[in-house]
């Protein structure tokens, strides 16, 4: 097959790239240190293997239009992290703006490749849900009404304007995503590791997760999968609230797990997302399951044995 990964040098984006890599399928990553349609194949992926080609993602079309030409699957991942720098007017201009014209420019570039793309896949993520306490929220439940909820739904929206003929659209809400070597739950290993660590906030808040391996499976099925369309959960079916995520971290890492961060030590550090932190959604994922997915960690306690066995 023929994939092409906006956003595939990422925490996510790296690990897709090289499983669709190794399975022997042609991988073109966009990449932002390359010049606009320059293109550089990846030594050691084998052939076809992995090219880069250099991307503008101002949202309009390129000369790296060609790489989308008759492609299996569009994978859009692209975008600015939404932790690890304090929220500044400017910062949260930059996350909204790298989301927005990133998938402008793709799906301005799939409605003009020829042949186009049979499969776009774009991102969004489980804070479209906004704070919704315990309610269990499927897709179909309705959006939120803050920064993130609403930069959720106007990055989806952007998708949707594809209007290429016969190209199917399926856009994943991703919770949070474990894998110690990136992300959000590497910054989660630090304090328990010194025998800090603790739930956020009042620890009652549920937080969506899913392994790393699971997000890759789910999306590779999306791409085999011609039913799978429309928006689409990626979280495990069993989300926790803090206060048990907490403990089954600390328990997976023989470390206590007493030590409550307070809302007030989170404002501090990280600002308006410190707000984030301490809500969270209660996601389940009705659309994989109902067309068959089987999660390979459904349960926290399999999923953090396995990331923390090495």
């Amino acid at each position: 097959m023929h994939i092409v990964i906006a956003g595939g040098s990422g925490f996510l984006g790296s690990s897709l790239s090289e499983r669709f890599a190794e399975e022997g399928h042609d991988v073109r990553v966009l990449s932002r240190s390359l010049p606009a349609g320059v293109s550089r194949h990846d030594a050691g992926t084998g052939m076809p293997g992995v090219t880069r080609m250099g991307w503008e993602p101002d949202g309009r079309v390129g000369p790296w239009v060609q790489a989308l030409a008759g492609a299996n699957a569009v994978i859009n991942l692209a975008g600015a992290s939404i932790v690890g720098t304090r929220w500044t007017p400017q910062r949260k201009a930059e996350i909204r703006d790298s989301r927005l014209y990133a998938t402008r420019s793709l799906v301005a570039a799939i409605d003009e490749a020829r042949p186009a793309p049979r499969l776009f896949i774009s991102s969004s993520g489980t804070d479209y849900y906004g704070a919704r306490g315990a309610e269990p929220l499927t897709e179909a439940s309705p959006p939120g009404t803050d920064f993130l909820a609403t930069l959720c739904q106007d990055w989806e929206a952007e998708a949707r304007k594809v209007s290429a003929r016969d190209v199917r659209l399926a856009i994943v809400r991703t919770g949070v995503v474990l894998d110690r070597g990136g992300g959000a739950f590497a910054r989660m290993l630090t304090p328990f590791r010194w025998g800090a660590g603790g739930p956020l906030g009042s620890g009652m808040q549920y937080m969506p997760w899913i392994h790393r391996l699971d997000w890759i499976e789910i999306v590779r099925w999306i791409v085999q999968t011609p039913e799978a369309s429309g928006a689409i959960n990626l979280t495990a079916p069993h989300p926790v609230t803090s206060r048990a995520f907490a403990r089954a971290l600390g328990r997976a890492m023989r470390r206590p797990a007493v030590l409550r961060a307070p809302r007030v030590a989170l404002q501090i550090v990280f600002g308006e997302f410190a707000d984030y932190i301490v809500t969270g959604q209660r996601v389940i994922p009705e659309r994989v399951l109902t067309l068959g997915y089987h999660f390979r960690y459904p349960e926290l306690d399999m999923a953090l044995s396995d990331i923390l066995a090495a």
